[in-house]
């Protein structure tokens, strides 16, 4: 069982902006930037492209709104998508709202949040939903 399948469970406590059968959405703890939020499927698979097509399918359709959320909420050009795979073994896709290439580097320091920065961060997000 990965830790995200924990998160999933409620095992390990997250900051949840959405969820249905499939997949789950909460923001990162370690982020690149206020915004960065993980989606991951609830279907344990470790690499992102042997997930059955469906769920490919359906995994852009269930991040779209959440990506238009995150560009409501923050100063940004777009939300950028990235799909690396490399931390946890469990297929997900990292959405972070970008100005320019570089803040999807995944090698830049991460932020360090409080917990009531992470709960209105949340909050802005999950009300532009």
């Amino acid at each position: 069982m990965t830790i995200f399948s924990k998160i999933i469970a409620g095992e390990i406590p997250s900051y949840k902006i959405a969820e249905d059968e499939h997949f789950f959405a909460f923001l990162d703890i370690f982020p690149l930037v206020k915004g960065h939020v993980l989606v991951i499927t609830k279907l344990e698979t470790d690499k992102f492209f042997d997930l059955p097509d469906e769920y490919l399918r359906s995994l852009l359709l269930f991040a779209k709104p959440i990506a238009h959320a995150i560009e409501k909420s923050f100063d940004c050009n777009r939300c950028g998508i990235s799909v690396m795979g490399l931390e946890v073994p469990h297929a997900h896709m990292h959405l972070v709202p970008i100005n320019s290439a570089n803040d999807l580097n995944f090698t830049n320091d991460k932020l360090k949040l409080s917990p009531d920065e992470f709960t209105a961060i949340q909050q802005k997000i999950v009300a532009n939903l």
